[in-house]
C-alpha cells in the first residue's frame, strides 16, 4: 500500500498549526495561500487551494492524535514560512504516515485488498454504484453506494506523458511503477471533466544513476548545487521549476548536491542515501572536487564565498535569503550527490469541487463518485510546493471519506 507516498521525504505543509505554535514559529493560512498559488502560477482552482490551507492544520493534529510524529518543522522551496511537519530528526514523512494509517485502518478491521485491479466503475441511473475487478484468480464485482478514486497520478506512464508533454517524454522519473494513470480511463464513460493534464512537474534532484528522489529538504537544510565547472548557478531554493531548468542548462545537464557533515546530521533522510551509496564523500572541499573530477581551484572558491555569503547573510550571487541559508558548510566531510531533473508528479486530474466530489464536463458532481490525491488536478496549478502534496491526500481524503459517509446519511 501507499503509492508515491512510500517515497515521500519532504513532509506536509499547514500553517497555524498546534506544532508551529509550540515551536514559536509565525505563519498564517493566506501565507500558505498566496504562496501556493504564486507557486502555481495562478492556474490553480482558488476554492481547492483555500479549502487545503484552512483544513491543513486539523490534518496534522489529526494524525498525531493516530500516533504520527510531526514534531519538526522545516521549510521548503518556495514556502515563505517553516511549515512543513515531519518527524523528530527530519525523517521521511511517507513511510511514517502509510505505517500510522495502515495500523489505524487495521484497528478499525477495514479490508484492503492488493493486487486487485479495478477495470470498470457501475454506473446506474446516472449514481456510481459500484466497480468491477480483475484478480489472477478471476473478476468479480463490488457493489458500493460510493466510491472513491486514490489511484495516484501519471508520472510512470511515459507514453501518457508523451501525450501531454512531447517534450518530457525521453525523461526519467521519479514515480512507483503503479503511477500509470489508469483512473483517466475508467472515469471517461461518465464524462468526468480532466483538467491541467499538460502541466506535469519536473523535480530538480533525482540521483542521476538511480533516479531516486533526492528530498528538497536537503536543500531547505543547507546544501548547495554547483555545475561540472564547481560553480554555483542558480538559487537553491528557487521553485522546482525554475530550477530544473537551471539545471539543465548546464554541462550534462546535471549538478552535484554538496552538502557537509552539519546538513547530514540535521536530517535523518539523509542517511537513506547513504547507504544506498548514492553520496560521494571527502575531508576537504579539495578532495571532493577531485573525486567528483571538477576544477579543483573553482570548486573550493564557490564554498569560500558560500561560507562568506552564509555568515554574513547575503547571497550576493543568486540573492538566496539567510534564513533559507542555515549553515556555512564548514564542518567536515564533505558530500556531494550526482543529480539530474526527473519526472516527479503530474498536477492535473479529475476535476473535483471542495467537497472532493467528481465533476463531469457540464460543471456538474457525478453522484456517488468522489477522488483525492495526485488523481486529482487543480490542487498545484502549474507547479506543485514542496510539502503541499501530503497536505493533498491527507486533507482531501479525509474530505471525500466525510463526503461520502454523509451522502449516505453516516455521522
Amino acid at each position: 500500500i501507499g503509492g508515491n507516498t512510500n517515497y515521500s521525504t519532504g513532509g506536509l505543509n499547514a500553517a497555524e498549526t498546534s506544532v508551529q505554535q509550540s515551536l514559536g514559529i509565525q505563519d498564517s493560512k493566506q501565507s500558505h495561500f498566496d504562496d501556493t498559488m504564486s507557486g502555481g502560477h495562478f492556474l490553480n482552482d482558488s476554492s481547492l487551494v483555500a479549502t487545503l490551507v484552512d483544513k491543513a492544520a486539523d490534518a496534522v493534529d489529526w494524525l498525531i492524535s493516530l500516533g504520527a510524529d510531526m514534531s519538526n518543522v522545516g521549510q521548503l522551496a518556495g514556502s515563505s514560512q517553516k511549515r512543513t511537519h515531519r518527524p523528530n530528526g527530519g525523517a521521511a514523512i511517507g513511510p511514517h504516515l502509510m505505517s500510522v494509517l495502515n495500523k489505524a485502518v487495521k484497528n478499525e478491521n477495514i479490508s484492503i485488498r492488493t493486487r486487485n485491479t479495478v477495470t470498470a466503475l457501475i454506473e446506474q441511473d446516472g449514481k456510481v454504484t459500484g466497480v468491477k475487478v480483475l484478480t489472477s484468480n478471476g473478476a468479480y464485482t463490488i457493489r458500493a453506494k460510493a466510491v472513491i478514486i486514490a489511484t495516484g497520478g501519471f508520472g510512470a506512464n511515459l507514453s501518457m506523458i508523451g501525450q501531454y508533454r512531447p517534450d518530457l517524454k525521453d525523461f526519467h522519473t521519479s514515480n512507483h511503477n503503479g503511477a500509470t494513470g489508469d483512473a483517466f480511463q475508467l472515469v471517461a464513460p461518465l464524462q468526468a471533466s480532466l483538467v491541467l493534464m499538460d502541466q506535469i512537474q519536473i523535480h530538480p534532484t533525482g540521483e542521476a544513476g538511480s533516479h531516486l528522489l533526492i528530498s528538497e529538504a536537503v536543500r531547505g537544510n543547507g546544501s548547495i548545487l554547483v555545475n561540472r565547472e564547481g560553480v554555483r548557478f542558480a538559487n537553491e531554493m528557487w521553485t522546482r521549476d525554475k530550477l530544473s531548468d537551471a539545471i539543465l542548462q548546464q554541462t550534462g545537464k546535471k549538478a552535484f548536491l554538496v552538502f557537509d557533515q552539519s546538513v547530514r546530521q540535521s536530517l535523518s533522510a539523509i542517511e537513506n542515501y547513504a547507504q544506498q551509496g548514492l553520496m560521494t564523500s571527502a575531508e576537504t572541499p579539495s578532495e571532493l572536487a577531485e573525486a567528483l573530477q571538477l576544477p579543483v581551484s573553482a570548486f573550493a572558491e564557490t564554498m569560500e564565498k558560500y561560507s562568506l555569503y552564509q555568515t554574513t547573510g547575503e547571497d550576493k550571487d543568486f540573492q538566496r535569503k539567510a534564513e533559507e541559508m542555515p549553515r556555512p558548510l564548514t564542518e567536515a566531510p564533505y558530500y556531494a550527490i550526482n543529480v539530474e531533473p526527473v519526472i516527479h508528479h503530474t498536477m492535473g486530474g479529475i476535476k473535483i469541487n471542495p467537497q472532493a466530489e467528481v465533476v463531469n464536463q457540464a460543471g456538474k458532481a457525478i453522484p456517488g463518485l468522489y477522488a483525492a490525491g495526485e488523481v486529482t488536478g487543480g490542487v498545484h496549478g502549474g507547479n506543485r510546493l514542496g510539502g503541499n502534496a501530503v497536505a493533498d491526500i491527507i486533507v482531501f481524503g479525509q474530505i471525500a471519506g466525510t463526503s461520502a459517509a454523509q451522502s449516505l446519511g453516516m455521522k
